[in-house]
């Protein structure tokens, strides 16, 4: 079996790269940049995969041209704390590229190794749910998750016509960097969660909107 992660240098990307690395499957893990432990694990580590920048994507994906892949998760993600007072353009343009855009481009360019019965996990966020905002604020990193949520709706459709199943999970509130570890779950708990739910997932529940402990996530 073949996974490869996006984002895996860190938080719940590499605690999926420890997770999956346990179960004997071959683990590919992309990043922008590795860090020692990552390199350290036994996972391919392919560097250099910044998935906001559409014009350098499919070359930094090459490597895995010649892989036939089981599962990819889409994981890589960053965090604004916008107000509604306090935002830049520029912060809420790049999430949309990281969150939103980078997730439906790294799928497109990697369609042709998807194997025939692949599955495709996007880690999204409840706070992309609109029934569920009852908080504010967050714009950029609520709009980008939200838009995540629309394409992936879009892609269980498409490419479920292709036998491949894609999954909307939200992690949880996760202790990472991301959020100054203030999470209630550790990255490896949210890891072992969410492969839970991957592995429930099929054609037939696919474009469900799910928390990793199993719940349905309004949208």
């Amino acid at each position: 079996m073949n996974v490869v992660i996006t984002g895996a240098n860190r938080g719940i990307g590499l605690a999926f790269v420890r997770h999956y690395l346990s179960q004997g499957v071959n683990v590919f893990a992309l990043c922008r940049n590795s860090c020692d432990e990552l390199n350290g694990l036994g996972a391919r580590v392919i560097n250099g995969v910044d998935v906001s920048q559409p014009d350098s994507l499919k070359d930094a994906l090459k490597p895995l041209t010649d892989v036939s892949i089981d599962l990819l998760i889409n994981n890589a993600g960053v965090l604004g704390k916008e107000t509604i007072d306090d935002w830049e353009p520029n912060t809420i343009d790049y999430q949309f590229r990281v969150n939103a855009l980078g997730p439906l481009l790294v799928t497109q360019a990697l369609l042709p190794s998807l194997a025939g019965n692949a599955k495709v996990a996007m880690i999204t966020s409840r706070m992309g749910s609109m029934e569920d905002n009852g908080s504010g604020g967050y714009y950029g990193y609520r709009m980008s998750k939200a838009a995540l949520n629309a394409a992936a709706v879009s892609m269980a459709t498409d490419l479920g016509h292709r036998g491949i199943a894609v999954g909307i999970f939200h992690p949880g509130f996760v202790q990472t960097e991301m959020v100054n570890n203030a999470g209630d779950i550790d990255a490896d708990t949210a890891a072992t969660r969410l492969a839970a739910r991957i592995d429930e997932l099929t054609l037939e529940n696919a474009g469900q909107f799910v928390h990793s402990n199993g719940q349905a996530l309004p949208w």
